[in-house]
């Protein structure tokens, strides 16, 4: 943004931590080898069997911006001497930008690190400063059946990095934040909205312009594509991608309704989230302009990783049996 950017009122404090979170990985567990909730453009993991899909990176980007490193079960390295002419060939080093990553306790007897005199890997980048990591379950089926977790555990290193195909580039994340934003200000009641949680008239009415007119002259605000990406309707306003109903802005500030009896009293989620229409997965990098919008956090849950168009031949199909059993009228209507 221009230095004019620094006198344009600020979003509700809600609405920007939402739009700045939309840069960040999802959550994992502490227990998984991914990073919990950091930037998508930290250090991606790539599966061993995926190095041919997975190791370039989105297009016009010569690498990624904290490296990569590659997970290769001990099954492959140890068992497979094919392999080694594979990580060879690719530049790939154990230590350096390859560990062995232990998930099963049968590899993890198989091929004891300790007994190869292995340390466990501690750092993301240049010398890894070990050759593998574990993430095995605990079991009861032994009586050494305890959690294994090696590698990446502190505070500050906590996970080994990120998904590939979650992966973008600082620049790209600030393209999609800003082309978020702008969909924010597509909803039709939006500067409404904006003034009823904390805004000036006069501050929403300059910021919107602001965003509006950045996102043109960034290439952000192609109308025809927005709305063939099922971003926008036809009257330019912010649509959800599955469903296709309206989006009032006000959804970005309501907590999610709990069923009574069930509720969650620090229950963060709000009715609209953040929706990827080509869903995220191995092989493809998906977070970035034009594929991104907001959506009903229910829709999401249904899309989930199937993708919109899978998602819709579901619920079609699930309507049609409902329909010939008699179980459902399509002109019915709630009570």
């Amino acid at each position: 943004m221009s230095r004019r950017s620094s006198h344009i009122p600020s979003l509700p404090s809600l609405l920007e931590r939402k739009i700045s979170k939309t840069g960040q990985t999802r959550g994992a567990d502490d227990d998984e080898i991914y990073q919990n909730r950091v930037n998508r453009n930290n250090t991606v993991l790539i599966r061993f069997p995926y190095w041919a899909t997975c190791s370039t990176p989105p297009p016009n980007e010569k690498s990624f911006e904290n490296g990569f490193i590659v997970l290769i079960s001990p099954n492959e390295y140890f068992e497979n001497p094919g392999n080694m002419q594979i990580l060879a060939a690719n530049g790939l080093a154990l230590g350096i930008n390859t560990l062995v990553f232990y998930e099963t306790r049968t590899a993890w007897n198989a091929h004891d690190p300790d007994s190869l005199g292995w340390t466990p890997a501690n750092s993301r980048v240049g010398n890894l400063g070990g050759q593998y990591v574990a993430r095995v379950s605990a079991t009861t089926a032994t009586n050494e059946g305890a959690k294994i977790v090696r590698g990446f555990v502190t505070t500050s290193l906590k996970g080994a990095g990120i998904r590939v195909y979650e992966y973008a580039s600082n620049t790209t994340i600030a393209q999609c934040r800003l082309q978020l934003e702008a969909m924010f200000w597509t909803c039709a009641d939006s500067v409404d909205v904006a003034i009823n949680n904390g805004m000036s008239q006069e501050g929403a009415l300059a910021r919107k312009e602001y965003i509006m007119q950045n996102c043109v002259n960034s290439g952000l605000l192609d109308l025809d594509r927005l709305m063939g990406a099922r971003i926008l309707n036809e009257r330019h306003n912010t649509i959800c991608p599955l469903c296709l109903e309206e989006l009032s802005a006000q959804g970005f500030f309501n907590r999610m309704a709990q069923a009574e009896g069930r509720e969650v009293l620090d229950l963060t989620i709000t009715q609209l989230n953040l929706f990827h229409i080509q869903e995220l997965r191995v092989g493809s990098y998906n977070h970035h302009p034009y594929n991104i919008g907001w959506g009903h956090h229910h829709c999401n849950v249904v899309v989930r990783d199937s993708g919109i168009q899978q998602t819709l031949s579901w619920i079609n199909n699930v309507l049609q049996r409902n329909i010939a059993a008699g179980h459902f009228k399509s002109d019915s209507k709630e009570n």
